[in-house]
């Protein structure tokens, strides 16, 4: 209900309008697009954070809009917007993530971080959240980690104590990361896998469904089963 205060005349003037919303778009109109334009809308219906203007995607979707929010554009669409944008990246591959994240040069763009407002991250947990992350409802992260720049935690993944996520990474649901645990830039984990206390994952190494990594992986691998076992290596 919209509230008034009366002047010394008696005459009744409307409270300060609050102020604009950011402006957020997402760039991604697939599934995980979807995805994160539900997890947008939880977390204003919580408390009002940004104003979604519109999807952008270099592959243009079949429709026009996406649950209503239009489609706008690609990345040079994007990188010609005349005003500041909050800029959410909703692509489950980390590669391909960084690619396009390399291509959105507009100083008007930010990136940024979309957790849902179910996952606790308060000061006294010591959480370090870098620009453009998304963490998914049903996520649990305990203490004193630090998760780099466009990592993708999607539902209900587990983060152990001192865990530290470069940029990146990309969890699928349920995959868990046991504490002191270290995932290098681009590592992928698979639905269910879990990386044990103290293990280290070399960079974009993808650890498959279900796969548990007991001991450190190299670099550019796909490793699966339990243990986790190097099947082949990537160029």
């Amino acid at each position: 209900m919209m509230t008034y205060s009366s002047d010394s005349a008696g005459s009744s003037a409307a409270a300060e309008p609050a102020p604009a919303l950011p402006k957020l778009v997402i760039f991604g109109a697939g599934g995980l697009g979807r995805e994160v334009l539900v997890l947008v809308h939880q977390i204003n219906a919580v408390r009002p954070t940004w104003q979604l203007t519109g999807f952008f995607d270099d592959q243009a979707p079949g429709t026009p809009t996406i649950h209503g929010v239009p489609y706008l554009g690609g990345s040079a669409e994007l990188n010609s917007v005349a005003e500041p944008l909050q800029v959410v990246v909703a692509v489950g591959n980390g590669r391909s993530r960084a690619a396009i994240v390399r291509r959105l040069t507009s100083p008007r763009l930010r990136f940024a971080t979309v957790v849902h407002p179910g996952v606790a991250c308060q000061p006294y947990q010591h959480l370090q959240l870098g620009e453009g992350c998304i963490i998914g409802q049903g996520c649990i992260l305990t203490t004193d980690i630090r998760l780099g720049r466009h990592v993708l935690l999607n539902l209900g993944c587990t983060i152990g104590h001192d865990a530290v996520l470069d940029d990146f990474c990309s969890l699928m649901p349920h995959a868990n990361v046991g504490g002191e645990a270290h995932l290098e830039t681009g590592v992928y984990l698979g639905t269910n896998a879990t990386v044990i206390n103290q293990v280290r994952i070399g960079a974009r190494t993808i650890v498959g469904a279900g796969a548990v990594a007991v001991r450190d992986l190299p670099a550019d691998c796909t490793a699966v089963g339990v243990p986790a076992t190097v099947i082949k290596t990537h160029a």
